[in-house]
Parts: structure tokens; C-alpha cells; sequence
């Protein structure tokens, strides 16, 4: 079994309310302490990560920077290390592929909307460049789908009663169909990023595939998110955002100190 399909086979077999928690390290030392504490495996945020780097998120991140980023990550830990390359930044199928393995991850995440014009892709288009993926891998990744039906508010719907979405769907209706396309295309686990947590099991349902959920401040913990129907928890860029915090206490605390 090589190190994806051990990192695959994380996300089958589990039990409700015992979800696959995935820490998103944004640099070595973060990695590290994640690692240490004894998560079974790794997921980088493009938004820790291009933070870290001195970026914005959202396609601003030069590829090259972001992909030597992961490999530092990498290095720094003995288990599994998934990485967010958004929506691939326009690289070729093979190219996405051989970056992603030459930097020593075992999966990625590939968003469905254009990070500059804020707006969904055409799902079957997306679809396209999943199948495209799936082939160039084999079994050597897990691919992450992520889904935005959610999160373009307005140009693709947000909340389950948003008549916006794809054709007139909801924005979850419109998740589940898009979700079915990438499974088909070969996508490991699909990602409604944003999805009320009241809806996962829905979602999981209709997607027939393993469904991620994201962990925010004030919401529901990773064990109530499985329990609602997530197979696999990971928090975006709101962990490297809350040390920033802590980091900006510490520099007034010396600076008036």
C-alpha cells in the first residue's frame, strides 16, 4: 500500500461522530506541532500557506512559491500530507500531477470556482480536468472536490433555499449534481465548502462519496460535524489566522510593554 491509499483508506470504515480531522499547517514549524500531537495526516490551506508566504488568497500565490511551500511541509513530517492547490492555476492536468508528487503530497483539493472572477465553472468542464487528473495519478493521490455552490453568493447561490444556483437549482441541489459529476470523474471525497452543517448528511446522501465539512469559530466541532454526516473536518486558513492573532497580542504586549 503506498502512502495514498493508506491516506485513502483513512476516509472509509468510520464511525459517526468520528471523523478524519485534518490540521492545515501553513509552514514546517505548524506542520510539525501537528504531527507531534498525533494526527494520523495533514491537509495545507491555500489561505494559511499564501499568508504565510506574504500572499493573498484567492489565485495571487505564484504556483512555483506554492508548491515549495508543500514540499517544506512535507519534509518536516512523517505521516500523509494533502495539499489546496485552488483550482490547479491554470497548469495542465500532468503538470498539476507531477508538481503534487515531486513535492511528496498524497492529495489535493481542486475548487470548482475561478478564484479571480469569483465565479462557479462550468461543472462538466471541471469534471474534464478531474478525469484528466485521476488519469495522470492512478492511485497515487486522493482528490479532494471541492464544491462552491455555497460559497458564491449570488453567482451560484448560497443557503439551501437560494433558487440561484446552476439551472435554478439550490445551492445544496446544485452541490449534489456537481458532486455526483467529479465522484464519477474519479474524485476521492467531495467538499461543499461552507455547507450548513444541517446538511451534510443530506449531502452525503445524494453525493455517495465521502463529504468534507469545514470547522469554523463557533460552529459545530469536528465530532458533531461527523456526526451530522462529515467523513473528513479541516478548518480552511482559520488556524494559521488565529496564531496571527495571538502573534499581533504578543507584538502589542512588547511593544507597550
Amino acid at each position: 500500500m503506498n502512502a495514498a491509499q493508506a491516506f485513502r483508506a483513512l476516509h472509509h470504515g468510520r464511525e459517526a461522530g468520528d471523523p478524519l480531522v485534518l490540521p492545515g499547517p501553513w509552514d514546517a514549524v505548524s506542520a510539525r506541532a501537528f504531527a507531534d500531537a498525533g494526527f494520523p495526516a495533514l491537509a495545507t490551506p491555500s489561505a494559511g500557506v499564501s499568508a504565510a508566504l506574504g500572499y493573498e488568497d484567492g489565485g495571487h500565490t505564484p504556483p512555483d512559491e506554492m508548491f515549495a511551500a508543500i514540499a517544506r511541509i512535507v519534509r518536516a513530517v512523517d505521516v500523509p500530507v494533502s495539499a489546496d492547490i485552488e483550482d490547479g492555476y491554470g497548469l495542465a492536468p500532468r503538470e498539476i500531477v507531477e508538481r503534487l508528487l515531486e513535492a511528496g503530497a498524497v492529495g489535493c483539493n481542486l475548487e470548482d470556482s475561478d478564484p479571480a472572477a469569483k465565479r462557479l465553472k462550468d461543472p462538466r468542464r471541471h469534471a474534464d480536468l478531474m478525469a484528466e487528473v485521476r488519469a495522470e495519478a492512478g492511485d497515487r493521490l486522493v482528490v479532494n472536490a471541492r464544491v462552491d455552490t455555497f460559497l458564491r453568493a449570488g453567482r451560484g447561490g448560497r443557503g439551501s433555499g437560494d433558487r440561484r444556483g446552476d439551472g435554478g437549482a439550490t445551492a445544496a441541489e446544485a452541490a449534489i449534481e456537481r458532486g455526483r459529476l467529479y465522484v464519477e470523474a474519479g474524485a476521492d471525497c467531495v467538499y461543499p465548502i461552507l455547507a450548513p452543517p444541517e446538511l451534510l448528511g443530506e449531502l452525503a446522501a445524494g453525493i455517495g462519496a465521502p463529504v468534507n465539512a469545514i470547522a469554523v469559530p463557533g460552529g459545530p466541532s469536528p465530532r458533531e460535524l461527523g456526526a451530522l454526516g462529515a467523513t473528513r473536518v479541516t478548518f480552511g486558513g482559520g488556524l494559521q489566522r488565529r496564531i496571527a492573532d495571538q502573534v499581533r497580542d504578543l507584538a502589542q504586549q512588547l511593544r507597550t510593554g
